[in-house]
């Protein structure tokens, strides 16, 4: 681009030598003869350089009139480069001229080549200032955009997390003769993995816990999609592994086919003690004998929504006063040290059999907080528990004998 030059000086024949020299070596010329027209051109266009006269008509020889004319161009924001030009310098007045932001100083009469090489270096380091400023405005610009693009999405994240701890069970339906209790630890503010307790009729309720592969939204969406299908699906007279082959075909048909779930669930059947379910590729949950001896629940088949058609195979186990049965996520066992060591099963399971006479509260409230202090806080995934505490055997005359459960209670 041409370079734009304002030259401020009192005496016309100056400005017609200065016209000529620089006309000929490419410069955009404009001219003032005053310190009142200088300030105006430079307010109203832009000009790569300026070269001005410390000295006009009414003081000729201090500067000051230059010096308050480079005091008020101090105060215009991404002012050009000055070249000052005076016929009476001093070294005190051309110090004084630096320290008002002067860039360069030229005394008169000056030489064509000197001038020339000034006003070409001070014009390119100008256009450097002046791009830089313009890339740091559009960088403020640009972080100031993101931040504000972040808070939008953590306020649509806090009430997209708001829904969904509306969507799990905010009371624990219980059941005479047991204790349920659970836990939900988000490694994001939103997360994929559910649970939920069914009341299918007086004497027997569903159980269920899911995880759905990703994080995030789009998994907090599958997720409130999975417990809608589940909660409509399931009732005394459709089997585990009914639901279960309804539940894969519903995923299948409305996700991607990088999107599955792991699926948990099971009818419980209160006075009889029995546990019927399927594991569809879920983590086995854990049942804890009071004894100190236990099974996995692994009986099942593949996760939801990788086969367009799946057929399940029912589980079951008879529990017993005393028993502990625990359904978890892969987030409880794959939490990780600080040394990059994952929790596991094998810590988990002897973490329920040193604390398996503890209530279903209890118990979970213990398993979260060893693995916490595990990880150090830092969850990679989200986390959650379901512990079913088997209580005493029921008599016909409403009497039962106490358990561990009760005497812990006491």
């Amino acid at each position: 681009m041409q370079p734009r030059i304002l030259i401020a000086d009192d005496q016309q024949d100056v400005l017609d030598a200065l016209r000529l020299l620089l006309k000929g070596h490419g410069y955009s010329i404009e001219t003032v003869n005053s310190p009142a027209d200088l300030l105006s051109a430079v307010a109203g266009r832009e000009f790569d350089i300026l070269l001005i006269d410390l000295n006009y008509a009414r003081d000729t020889t201090s500067g000051r009139e230059g010096l308050d004319v480079l005091s008020r161009l101090r105060e215009i924001e991404d002012a050009p480069p000055v070249v000052a030009m005076t016929g009476w310098a001093t070294v005190g007045l051309a110090v004084e001229a630096m320290q008002y932001g002067v860039s360069d100083f030229v005394e008169k009469p000056w030489t064509n080549t000197r001038l020339l090489e000034i006003l070409q270096k001070q014009v390119g380091l100008g256009r450097e200032r002046r791009e830089a400023r313009l890339r740091e405005l559009e960088e403020l610009r640009a972080r100031q955009e993101a931040i504000l693009h972040l808070q939008e999405q953590e306020r649509e994240i806090a009430e997209a997390k708001a829904i969904q701890e509306k969507l799990l069970p905010r009371e624990i339906p219980q059941m005479p003769g047991y204790e349920i209790a659970s836990a939900w630890q988000s490694a994001r503010l939103v997360g994929g993995d559910y649970f939920d307790i069914l009341p299918l009729d007086e004497k027997t309720l569903g159980l269920c816990i899911a995880d759905v592969s990703g994080k995030g939204m789009p998994a907090a969406l599958l997720m409130s999609n999975l417990q809608a299908a589940v909660r409509g699906l399931s009732s005394l007279s459709v089997a585990p592994h009914l639901l279960c082959n309804r539940l894969n075909s519903i995923v299948y048909r409305n996700t991607d086919s990088d999107r599955f779930i792991t699926f948990f669930y099971a009818q419980l059947d209160g006075p009889a003690r029995r546990l019927t379910y399927v594991n569809a590729g879920h983590n086995p949950p854990f049942v804890m004998r009071s004894d100190g001896s236990h099974e996995r629940l692994r009986e099942g088949g593949a996760v939801l929504g990788v086969f367009a058609s799946r057929d399940y195979e029912m589980g079951a186990a008879q529990l017993s006063p005393g028993d502990r049965v625990v359904l978890f996520t892969d987030g409880v066992t794959e939490a990780c040290s600080p040394a990059g060591e994952e929790f596991g099963e094998t810590r988990l399971l002897h973490l329920l059999e040193d604390h398996r006479a503890l209530s279903a509260d209890e118990l979970q409230a213990k398993i979260l907080a060893v693995v916490a202090e595990f990880c150090g806080g830092r969850w990679q995934d989200d986390a959650t528990l379901l512990v079913l505490a088997v209580g005493a055997q029921r008599h016909g005359n409403g009497d039962h004998l106490p358990t561990a459960l009760e005497e812990t209670a006491r």
